[in-house]
Parts: C-alpha cells; sequence; structure tokens
C-alpha cells in the first residue's frame, strides 16, 4: 500500500512594520483589510502605541478574516519576509522631502543596523522621506543583498498622474499606463513619450478625441508634483494613499508577482545615472528586485532625470 503525498504547507506570510506612526497606521490598516499577509508585527519605540494599535486591528477578524496581527519587539521579527520601514519625523507644511533629511538619515541607519541582525533576510521596503536619499543610505548600510533594499519611490506619484490623466479622458485609471520617474519629490520626472490608454499614445496624437497639448501636461504634472503639499496643507500629514502602495507593494513581494512597478533602487549607470537611488520601472518578486528595465525616453526626459539625479546627489553630499 502506497502512502499518499501530502501537499506541502503554505507557507505563512509574515511582514514586519517598523514605525506606527501615521504611515505605520495607514500600511497596516491597508494590509489587514486587504490581507496582504497572514500575520503583521508591528514594532514602535512606543511599544503602548504598537499594542494598541495591534488590538484595534484584530478586533475587525470577525469582518475580514483571520490575520493575525501582534506588537513585538524588533528582536523578535525574524520570521517577516519583507519588513517596511516608515520609522522617522513626517513632512511638516511648508517642509519638503528634502528638509527631512539630516533628521531622518540617522534613524534609517540605526533602524537599518537593527534589523539586519533581526531579519536578515527579509526585503526592506522604505517609505520614509526623502525615500530615494534614505534608500541610497540604507543599501549601504545593508549587509543584505543587491536588490532586497527597496524604496516605495515614485510608485505613489505615478498612480497620482494615471488617476488624474484618467479624470481628464475620463476612462478607469486601471486602463492608464503612465510612469513619474526619478525622485519622489519636485524633479520627479512625467515620462510623457509612453503614457497610453489601451495601447494608443498619448503624445502620438489625439485619444478619445483629446489632444494632450503642452498646457495640459504642464498642469497634470504640477497637479501629481504638488499633491502631497496640498494635502498636507489640509490635513496635516499624507498616509492613506501611501498606505495602500505599501499594502500593494507587499503583496507583489510576497505573492511573486513579478510585476513592474517604479521604485527607488540605487542605480548603477541607468540613463548614465549612478551613486544615488531613484525610481526606474523594477521588475518585483520574492527576492526583491528581479530585473531593473530601462524603457526608450526622450532626450528631454532623460536630461531631466540627471537632473533629477543631480538634485539626490546633491542632497547626499550635503549630508555628508
Amino acid at each position: 500500500m502506497t502512502t499518499p503525498t501530502r501537499e506541502p504547507l503554505i507557507q505563512r506570510r509574515t511582514v514586519a512594520v517598523v514605525g506606527t506612526g501615521s504611515v505605520g497606521r495607514a500600511a497596516a490598516y491597508a494590509m489587514f483589510v486587504r490581507r496582504s499577509a497572514s500575520e503583521i508585527l508591528l514594532v514602535d519605540a512606543n511599544e503602548a502605541s504598537a499594542r494598541g494599535e495591534a488590538m484595534d486591528l484584530m478586533h475587525a477578524q470577525a469582518l475580514v478574516g483571520r490575520v493575525d496581527v501582534r506588537a513585538v519587539p524588533v528582536d523578535a521579527i525574524g520570521a517577516a519576509q519583507v519588513v517596511v520601514i516608515t520609522a522617522g519625523r513626517s513632512q511638516k507644511p511648508g517642509q519638503t522631502r528634502l528638509d527631512l533629511l539630516a533628521a531622518n538619515a540617522e534613524i534609517i541607519r540605526e533602524v537599518v543596523s537593527v534589523v539586519d541582525r533581526a531579519a536578515p533576510d527579509a526585503v526592506l521596503l522604505l517609505a520614509t522621506n526623502p525615500v530615494d536619499v534614505l534608500t541610497q543610505i540604507a543599501a549601504a548600510e545593508s549587509k543584505r543583498p543587491d536588490g532586497r533594499v527597496i524604496g516605495t519611490g515614485t510608485t505613489l506619484d505615478s498612480a497620482r498622474l494615471r488617476a488624474l490623466v484618467g479624470e481628464t479622458y475620463e476612462v478607469s485609471p486601471r486602463s492608464v499606463h503612465a510612469y513619474i520617474l526619478g525622485e519622489h519629490g519636485d524633479s520627479q520626472v512625467p515620462i510623457w513619450s509612453q503614457a497610453a490608454i489601451g495601447g494608443a499614445k498619448l503624445a502620438a496624437g489625439p485619444v478619445l478625441g483629446r489632444v494632450l497639448d503642452d498646457a495640459t501636461r504642464a498642469s497634470l504634472a504640477s497637479r501629481a508634483r504638488d499633491a502631497a503639499r496640498d494635502i498636507i496643507a489640509c490635513k496635516g500629514r499624507t498616509d492613506s494613499a501611501i498606505g495602500v502602495v505599501i499594502a500593494h507593494l507587499v503583496e507583489a513581494i510576497l505573492g511573486d508577482e513579478h510585476g513592474v512597478h517604479p521604485l527607488s533602487v540605487p542605480l548603477r549607470g541607468e540613463y548614465g545615472i549612478e551613486g544615488v537611488a531613484a525610481s526606474i520601472p523594477c521588475v518585483v518578486g520574492r527576492s526583491g528586485i528581479a530585473a531593473r528595465m530601462t524603457p526608450d525616453l526622450d532626450a528631454g526626459e532623460i536630461a531631466a532625470l540627471r537632473r533629477s539625479a543631480d538634485v539626490l546627489g546633491q542632497a547626499l553630499r550635503a549630508l555628508g
């Protein structure tokens, strides 16, 4: 009599969130509601805050489904396949993301050092601003392999642009294919040469009876770029949309989806840029960045990307 073979157990999907400020809470909430992971571990210097957030979410399991949420010390996150880092000071009205650099750089160095010891095999996903410069610092500080330190980059900026283009053309943003690359900040670069709806490139001529003229491009780009500033002026912070972005990227990693996302990674000569982290399209899977893509850009876009990299390089040099 043969013994029936048993299918392997499904791996428990665990994500840790380091920092339960407004962005960390929004990310935990989005992951909980979307059931992005089977276990969410919350870490914060304020242990009571993390514990309260975990309890608050756990009480909704009857409505969402079984997702374990626990507050733990950082040395208890060894099972996490993804560690989301949101720790740091948040942007205030009138501040740029780069204004936060000096305050948050030391925090990130310390967090990365601790997480390297606690969860050396996890993919690090940074959302703390200024995310590009801090991703470069984290990648340099971390001992984990190349491709396992990722910044959320311009994923949110690109989503904002797609929403605005969809609104302009009266189509679902899911049917809009458009990227913002470079800095997650004022020097970001909308890639109009590749923007399309249903395979029809917006730069090639009329789409759905509308021409994307220079004035419309400038308006959409500025609205996407200034969205965070406008939201902060109204409610004092941005957290909800970036929380959804984090959940989306965590699902892409844990699910080994190999989807393409505009993420901040240390560049190695792409578009003639190196020495800084900035967003380019990346294939994302269980091991982090599986591949990098360099779509054909026009000369103006490449020049703008290099100017964006110069802004980030200056910030790194100023930090010393």
